[in-house]
C-alpha cells in the first residue's frame, strides 16, 4: 500500500556556483525556483499497478525519486507499507569499479537487505540476470542492457512490497523485457504494488490498473488506463500539432486542383496518436483552379522506414469527382487503423484515372504524420491485423488394418 498526499518539490537553479555562497552571505536570493511537483496525491493498493504518463519534464522521475528516498519532498507526506525497490536511472546505487557480483552485495544493502539475505538470494539473482561469467567482470565493462539485467534482478529479489519501474526497462533486449514482464505479473499476483513509468503506452495499458498523467508538475488526470492514454495523447497532439504536418514533405504536380488542408485524428484520442483498431477521420480540403471532369484522390500509408503499407483511391472505390474552377470540396475518409504500434505517414495524390502516371494534378508526400500506440482486442504480430477465424474439429483416430477387416465382416 502506498499513500501520497499533497507532495510538492521545488528545485533552485543558480547562474553560477558562486551565487550559492553570495546568497548565504547577503541573504538575498540569487536563484530562480522551479516547481517540479505541485500537490501530487494518489493511492496504490496492494496488488495494484499504477502507471504514470507525462511529457519530458512533467515530474515523473522526481516523484519516483521521492518515493524511493533519493529525494525529500518540500511539503506533503507519503506512507509506504514494507520495502520499496525498483529501477530508476541506470547505474543508480552501483559502483562501476566493482564487479557485478560485488555490486549485488553493495546494492542489496542499499535497498535494505541484510548481508544474510543477499547471500541467500545471490545465486537466484545471478541466474535471473543471465549474465553468466560476466558477473565477475567490472561493471564499467557492462552494456546498458547488462546493467539493467543486474538492477532488475537485485530489485525484484529484495522482497519488496512495492516495485518502481522507470524507463530503464526499455534498454533491455526483447527476450529479457518479456522475462521481466512475466516476473512483474507474478509479483502483482502475489499482492505486490507496482508504479510503472513509461512512454510505451501499449505497456501501460497492458500492465496498469489505473493511470495518472502529469503535466507541469501537476496531476491533470487520474483514472482508467485507456482514458489516461487518450488524455496523454491529447497533450502530445497539442505539442506537435504543427509538427504533424509537412514532415519531409514534397509537393509537385500540374496544380489544376490542390489539397489546401488535410487533418487526421482518432475518434477517441482526438489527436494524431491512435490505438490500433481505432477509427481515424481524415479530412481533405480540395481547391480547383480549372474545370476538371476526372479527379481521383488517392492515399498511401507508409511506415517509419518509408515502406508502403496500404494505399487506395477514389477511382478504385468507384467515387468519381468533378470540380469547377474556384470550387472547393471537403472529402471525409473513415479509416479503421488496424496497424501495429509505430510511426506512420500519410501521402495524398490528386490525379486523373486510376493512377498518377496519367496526369498528376498534385502529389503531397508525407503530408501528415501519425502514431499508433497500443492495441485493442487480441495482440497480433507483424505490421497489420487481418481478419482471421479459427475453428477446431474432432477427428476419429485412424483404424488399424485388423479392426477395419473385422468391421467389414
Amino acid at each position: 500500500m502506498i499513500h501520497a498526499h499533497d507532495i510538492t518539490k521545488h528545485f533552485r537553479f543558480y547562474a553560477k556556483p558562486s551565487d550559492r555562497l553570495r546568497e548565504i552571505i547577503t541573504r538575498r536570493p540569487r536563484h530562480h525556483s522551479h516547481k517540479a511537483l505541485d500537490g501530487i496525491s494518489f493511492q496504490v493498493a496492494s496488488g495494484e499497478t499504477m502507471g504514470i504518463l507525462g511529457r519530458n519534464g512533467a515530474g515523473k522521475s522526481t516523484l519516483l525519486k521521492i518515493l524511493t528516498g533519493v529525494l525529500l519532498p518540500d511539503s506533503g507526506e507519503f506512507h509506504i507499507e514494507g520495502r520499496i525497490t525498483g529501477l530508476l536511472e541506470l547505474g543508480t546505487g552501483f559502483d562501476s569499479n566493482l564487479t557485478g557480483a560485488q555490486n549485488i552485495l553493495a546494492n542489496g544493502l542499499l535497498l535494505g537487505m541484510t548481508r544474510q539475505e543477499v547471500e541467500a538470494r545471490r545465486q537466484a539473482i545471478i541466474d535471473f540476470s543471465e549474465l553468466g561469467a560476466f558477473i565477475n567482470e567490472p561493471l564499467r565493462t557492462y552494456s546498458s542492457g547488462m546493467v539493467m539485467r543486474l538492477a532488475f534482478a537485485i530489485g525484484i529479489h529484495a522482497d519488496p512490497s512495492c516495485f518502481v519501474i522507470d524507463e530503464a526497462l526499455s534498454v533491455g533486449d526483447a527476450h529479457f523485457q518479456q522475462k521481466c514482464m512475466r516476473r512483474i505479473r507474478e509479483f502483482r499476483a502475489q499482492g505486490g504494488s507496482i508504479i510503472f513509468v513509461s512512454h510505451d503506452i501499449n505497456a501501460v495499458k497492458m500492465l496498469c490498473d489505473k493511470v495518472i498523467v502529469l503535466e507541469g508538475g501537476k496531476a491533470v488526470f487520474e483514472g482508467e488506463p485507456e482514458a489516461g492514454a487518450n488524455h496523454y495523447n491529447r497533450l502530445l497532439a497539442e505539442e506537435t500539432d504543427l509538427d504533424g504536418l509537412a514532415v519531409q514533405q514534397a509537393r509537385y504536380g500540374t496544380g489544376e486542383v490542390i489539397v489546401s488542408q488535410c487533418t487526421l485524428a482518432g475518434r477517441d484520442s482526438s489527436g494524431s496518436i491512435l490505438t490500433s483498431g481505432e477509427t481515424a477521420d481524415i479530412i481533405v480540403d480540395l481547391e480547383a483552379h480549372q474545370d476538371l471532369e476526372d479527379i481521383t484522390l488517392g492515399l498511401m500509408i507508409r511506415d517509419r522506414f518509408g515502406q508502403d503499407i496500404f494505399g487506395t483511391n477514389t477511382w478504385y472505390l468507384d467515387q468519381p469527382l468533378t470540380m469547377r474552377a474556384g470550387e472547393r470540396r471537403r472529402c471525409r475518409l473513415e479509416l479503421e487503423v488496424w496497424l501495429a504500434p509505430g510511426k506512420y505517414t500519410l501521402t495524398l495524390a490528386l490525379h486523373e484515372g486510376s493512377d498518377h502516371t496519367r496526369r498528376c494534378y498534385q502529389w503531397c508526400d508525407n503530408l501528415v504524420r501519425f502514431d499508433v500506440a497500443g492495441i485493442r482486442g487480441p495482440t497480433f504480430g507483424g505490421i497489420c491485423r487481418l481478419p482471421l477465424r479459427c475453428t477446431f474439429e474432432t477427428q476419429e483416430p485412424p483404424q488399424s488394418k485388423d479392426s477395419a477387416h473385422a468391421a467389414s465382416q
